[in-house]
């Protein structure tokens, strides 16, 4: 039988043990959270250059004034300016159906584009809604958003990134084909790519621009470069897409 000595001792042990187990917890706890300060610091760094360097996303209004059109190659897809729009009858993340044809007497921007897994496509829509003066200054009245998820998920996608420009939703993209929107994407005729087409007052598209093909396959385009572009088709010069 252990001696009460004996006892002490082996207590005091197992509790010396328990304490150098919770010191090295502790160390460990704190060399992780140091660690997860240094990668944070370094993440937002990263992602802070990567701001002021990239095309997009919060970075809209550089460049405005010395931004040059052309330099972001398009096609011109049909139907293309001078013909009359296809419907447009969707419903809308601003709920209920938003219709085309409810808007004559208004130059309306309509904005196809690839949907829920393209990042830079709903980046382009806050930038454009960042600048709205510059859309009127072209004479542009409003604009309008068209890609091919269900109407559910993209009015939580409008609510996370703090939208308003009615997007339509096109799940099975009837409306979208018609306007030969998905012929210019990398997903194929699967989803749209990345168009902008002006329809005039009276329903006459009047200017369009497809980036979102081949070889490039662009999802954003600088809102400089956009405006230069729409400035450059608006004027009346013949549209044959540069670089296209």
């Amino acid at each position: 039988m252990a001696s009460r000595k004996e006892d002490k001792e082996r207590l005091r042990s197992e509790r010396r043990e328990e304490e150098a187990r919770l010191e090295r917890a502790e160390r460990a706890r704190r060399l992780r959270n140091r660690v997860a300060v240094v990668v944070g610091v370094g993440m937002a760094g990263l992602v802070a250059v990567f701001a002021l360097s990239s095309a997009g996303g919060g970075n809209a209004g550089s460049g405005m004034a010395s931004a040059s059109a052309g330099a972001y190659p398009y096609a011109v897809g049909q139907p293309g300016p001078g013909a009359q729009s296809p419907a447009l009858k969707l419903p809308s993340t601003t709920g209920g159906t938003w219709d085309l044809a409810a808007q004559r007497g208004k130059t309306t921007l309509v904005y196809f584009q690839e949907g829920l897994g393209c990042q830079p496509c709903w980046d382009q829509i806050k930038d454009l809604e960042a600048q709205p003066q510059t859309l009127r200054a072209l004479g542009i009245d409003q604009m309008v958003s068209v890609a091919g998820n269900p109407p559910d998920l993209m009015a939580q996608k409008v609510r996370d990134e703090g939208i308003t420009t009615p997007v339509l939703a096109d799940p099975d993209l009837s409306q979208s084909s018609v306007w030969q929107a998905n012929r210019y994407g990398m997903m194929g005729a699967s989803a749209n790519g990345h168009s902008f087409v002006v329809v005039g007052p009276d329903g006459e598209i009047r200017w369009r621009a497809d980036y979102g093909g081949s070889p490039n396959y662009t999802m954003y385009v600088p809102v400089a470069n956009l405006v230069a572009d729409l400035r450059a088709g608006l004027t009346g010069a013949p549209q044959d897409g540069p670089g296209a």
